[in-house]
């Protein structure tokens, strides 16, 4: 005897296991219970759903289970798919999740490092100040290049410090003048000279 029992049930392309249990019921019926198993499908939730139990006479079951399982099955078989997707796309957003958060720490204990660094260094730079160290000052000031929100608080500071210290440059370094020698001792030969020969001039006027 040809049936297309098979056949049908491969055409409903159920996603998992199509499990069939027969029973015999009372009144010369059968009880048939159906479901559908989905191992790939980790969600629990899955075990809660309850199979489909018809009763009928086998000549009942003949005619009508077929149709009567193929809508209910494929609908099962399309929530534990979804089940199964839900669940990885689950899984996937909590990693994503877990390396958001912690890609957010490890950015906040930057931040945090960072500004502790700034913190420090306008700190210390204060102290120097204070010891009149305004060298050792304005070298303690944060670079500015490597906090753009704070470029001019760190700019002007750093003026600050060096228009302590500025003037002070070429403290060290001051020109001696030199004494000038007497006007009298230059050329000496040379005016020797010209005495002697105004000396004999002041003869020949008197001998005159």
């Amino acid at each position: 005897m040809e049936t297309n029992f098979f056949r049908f049930i491969k055409s409903m392309k159920i996603d998992g296991d199509l499990h069939i249990i027969i029973a015999n019921g009372a009144d010369d019926t059968l009880v048939v219970s159906t479901m559908v198993n989905n191992e790939k499908c980790t969600d629990t939730a899955k075990n809660r759903l309850a199979p489909l139990n018809l009763r009928g006479t086998a000549q009942q079951m003949d005619i009508g289970y077929l149709d009567t399982i193929n809508q209910p099955m494929k609908e099962v078989s399309g929530l534990l798919s979804n089940m199964e997707a839900f669940a990885k796309q689950k899984a996937e957003t909590q990693k994503k999740s877990a390396m958001a958060t912690e890609s957010a720490d490890r950015d906040k204990k930057a931040i945090d490092a960072k500004e502790q660094k700034y913190i420090d260094g306008m700190k210390k730079a204060d102290e120097l100040e204070k010891a009149g160290k305004y060298r050792e000052a304005w070298m303690s000031v944060p670079d500015p290049a490597n906090y753009p929100d704070r470029i001019e608080i760190l700019r002007n500071r750093r003026e600050q410090l060096s228009a302590r210290f500025a003037p002070d440059l070429f403290a060290d370094t001051k020109t001696e003048e030199k004494p000038q020698e007497p006007t009298d001792s230059l050329y000496p030969e040379h005016q020797m000279e010209v005495v002697g020969e105004i000396e004999e001039f002041g003869k020949k006027e008197e001998n005159e």
